[in-house]
């Protein structure tokens, strides 16, 4: 992560809640759990990106449907510290890194538990096209306007 301390070793350290301005509370599945008996790798990605799109569509700038100007995600990465479980709720802290002009670079981590360090952490790059075109434009004022109330 762009500023993450690091931990032992040189790897970066978790994050804590406490440096997020936007909590979702995600409820874990049944069938998140792999055979290994914890929440699997690649639904790390999926609570990342419902966090993301449930914070743009619950302040009324996103219509997945009908929205002319989307954000497609271009670059991904996620840091596992500890395994995530069911049945126990996830909490997705999220906060902006950066803001250009046509993107946006997201941090996510994911807490369980009483434990305020991040159980994993990564990011998603936004770049903002226009829907039916796939060319990349400026991001909406409103869209830049909510960003900017989560911005570090």
């Amino acid at each position: 992560m762009t500023g993450q301390a690091e931990g032992a070793g040189g790897r970066e350290a978790p994050a804590t809640i406490d440096g997020f301005r936007h909590i979702l509370p995600i409820t874990t599945r049944w069938m998140d759990v792999d055979v290994y008996g914890h929440v699997n790798n690649v639904v790390y990605y999926s609570y990342f990106d419902t966090v993301v799109n449930e914070h743009l569509v619950s302040a009324g700038l996103l219509d997945p449907q009908t929205s002319p100007v989307i954000g497609l995600v271009v670059e991904t990465r996620c840091v596992y510290f500890r395994s995530l479980t069911y049945p126990a709720p996830v909490m997705a802290g999220l906060r902006v890194t950066k803001l250009g002009t046509s993107s946006v670079r997201y941090q996510i981590a994911l807490f369980q538990g009483e434990d305020p360090s991040a159980a994993a952490q990564g990011h998603f790059v936004h770049v903002y096209v226009e829907r039916a075109s796939q060319r990349p434009v400026p991001i909406p004022d409103p869209v830049r306007a909510l960003l900017l109330t989560i911005a570090v």
